[in-house]
C-alpha cells in the first residue's frame, strides 16, 4: 500500500471510523484536553489548525470555549459535509479544506498558525510522504500538539480493520529533529500527548 492508497482509504471511509461514526460521539475528553492545552499555552485569540479535523468535534469544543480563528483540513470530503450538518455555526465561521495535509501544507506560509494539533492523524501518514512533517513544523508558529498512538515498536506498522495502516513513530524525535522542544508529554490508555514549542 502506497501513500495514494492510504489517502484513498480515508477519503472514502464508511462504517466504523467514518465521519458519521465520529459525529455520533461528538466532543470527548480528548477535545477537553486539547482545549485546556491551547487555552493555557496560546490563549483563545490564537489561530489554530487541526490536521485531520474529521467532522470537527474537537474544533467544535474550541469554538464553544471561545476560540474563533479555527481551521481544519481533512482528506475525506464527506467529513466536512457531516461537519456542516452537525456544527453549522463552526462550518460558517471556520475555514475548512478537503485535501490531504501534504497537499494543503505546501502552500501555507511559515508560522501561519499560532497552534497546530493532530489527534490520531499523523500516525496514518505514509512513510513516502514523511516530508510533510517539515511543513507541519514550518507552519506551527508557537505551539504543536500531537495526540498520537505510540504503543507499538517504532517503525512497525499496524493495520486498522486489516486495511488502514498505522505507522508507529517516535513523535518526540520527529519534531525535536525539526527544531522544536518538547514542553510536556503524558501517556494515556491508547495514545501519547506531546506539547512542543519552537526552540529559541
Amino acid at each position: 500500500m502506497d501513500s495514494n492508497d492510504v489517502r484513498s482509504e480515508w477519503a472514502e471511509r464508511s462504517g466504523e471510523y467514518s465521519p458519521t461514526y465520529y459525529a455520533h460521539y461528538g466532543p470527548d475528553e480528548t477535545s477537553e484536553l486539547v482545549q485546556s492545552i491551547l487555552e493555557t499555552e496560546v490563549g483563545r485569540e490564537a489561530s489554530v489548525l487541526e490536521v485531520g479535523c474529521g467532522v470537527g468535534r474537537h474544533l467544535a469544543a474550541l469554538a464553544d470555549a471561545g476560540f474563533s480563528d479555527l481551521t481544519g483540513v481533512d482528506v475525506n470530503p464527506a467529513a466536512l459535509d457531516v461537519l456542516a450538518e452537525t456544527y453549522p455555526e463552526l462550518a460558517e465561521t471556520g475555514s475548512f479544506h478537503a485535501e490531504a495535509i501534504e497537499e494543503y501544507a505546501t502552500d501555507v506560509a511559515d508560522d501561519a498558525f499560532d497552534a497546530v494539533y493532530s489527534v490520531e492523524t499523523l500516525q496514518h501518514i505514509h512513510p513516502d510522504v514523511e516530508w510533510v512533517f517539515d511543513d507541519i513544523a514550518r507552519i506551527a508558529g508557537d505551539l504543536l500538539v500531537t495526540v498520537e498512538n505510540e504503543s507499538g515498536e517504532y517503525g512497525e506498522v499496524n493495520y486498522v480493520d486489516d486495511d488502514i495502516p498505522l505507522y508507529y513513530r517516535d513523535w518526540h524525535r520527529v519534531f525535536t529533529d525539526r527544531g522544536f522542544v518538547e514542553a510536556t508529554s503524558s501517556e494515556r490508555k491508547r495514545d501519547t500527548v506531546r506539547v512542543f514549542r519552537p526552540s529559541e
